[in-house]
């Protein structure tokens, strides 16, 4: 079942008087999620993936082309709310969605905005922290805590409005490594637990592995699409688009590319590690 469906959209900012800048933004793309897919896009700055990601609950209106979210367009004015409760946007600083001095009542701010009774609101908010393991924390103030925290808590805020879709946009970026484990954790529990679609933006390959598809995009447009193992494979297209792959992926690479017989280009480190034991035994044999 197709959750969103992107459709010819083509999309340009309001031209640059200055500097004279009017080229498409997004230039014909053509893209369909799945119901409960977890898909990540990525790209160059100025590539188009955070614009396409504005498109998807509305905040975008494509210029030529639609795009249709269960079956409602999102130039619809009278559907706009509805595709708005659907999919959910969580933005890259957290600081920048978080209004209330305590957790809960930050989680709660939005199901109030749509108008949920009291007693549900309570339901919703105690199960979109526990559903992101921060409970615990739901007599805190926002601002004294992690920003892995933090960035969690935004996540709780997103789920008690209990969108299908969440749109990650550089969900991780102001994070440490810890807190940055802690949201993509959350992240995937979501997605698979829950079966709510995820739609993630990312400058960082280890996490966009985790990923069922990935969709490169480049000036606008889609460059290449597939699972994590097929594009990571095309590990000198991405490096000629100004990409990296993953750590495991780039290691194997170096060790191929210095004649190493690794037949299969790993997405992490315990892959990596038994493609090297691999080829240790494959020595180890051959001497005998």
């Amino acid at each position: 079942m197709q959750f969103i469906d992107v459709e010819n959209v083509t999309f340009r900012y309001e031209e640059d008087t200055e500097g004279g800048n009017n080229l498409n933004v997004l230039d014909n793309i053509c893209l369909s999620v799945k119901k409960g897919e977890f898909l990540a896009l990525l790209g160059h700055n100025g590539s188009g993936k955070s614009t396409l990601a504005k498109m998807f609950n509305g905040l975008h209106i494509p210029d030529s082309g639609r795009v249709v979210v269960c079956g409602m367009d999102t130039t619809d004015e009278e559907h706009i709310l509805d595709i708005r409760k659907k999919v959910g946007l969580v933005l890259q600083n957290p600081d920048n969605q978080l209004v209330a001095s305590i957790v809960e009542e930050d989680v709660a701010f939005g199901p109030e905005n749509l108008g949920i009774l009291p007693n549900e609101i309570r339901k919703r908010v105690d199960s979109a922290l526990k559903a992101v393991d921060m409970y615990e924390y739901r007599k805190h103030a926002p601002h004294k805590l992690s920003g892995g925290q933090k960035q969690r808590v935004a996540i709780a805020g997103i789920i008690a409005m209990e969108p299908e879709c969440i749109v990650l946009d550089e969900p991780t970026a102001m994070l440490d490594p810890q807190g940055r484990k802690e949201v993509m954790d959350t992240v995937v529990k979501l997605n698979k637990e829950k079966n709510i679609t995820v739609i993630l933006i990312t400058h960082y390959m280890d996490e966009a592995a985790l990923a069922d598809r990935l969709v490169v995009m480049d000036g606008g447009k889609i460059l290449t699409e597939g699972k994590p193992r097929d594009i990571f494979g095309k590990v000198e297209l991405l490096k000629k688009h100004g990409l990296d792959v993953p750590q495991s992926t780039e290691l194997a690479y170096r060790l191929k590319s210095a004649g190493v017989n690794i037949t299969s280009y790993p997405l992490n480190p315990s892959e990596c590690a038994d493609a090297i034991e691999k080829v240790l035994a494959q020595k180890s044999t051959a001497k005998r």
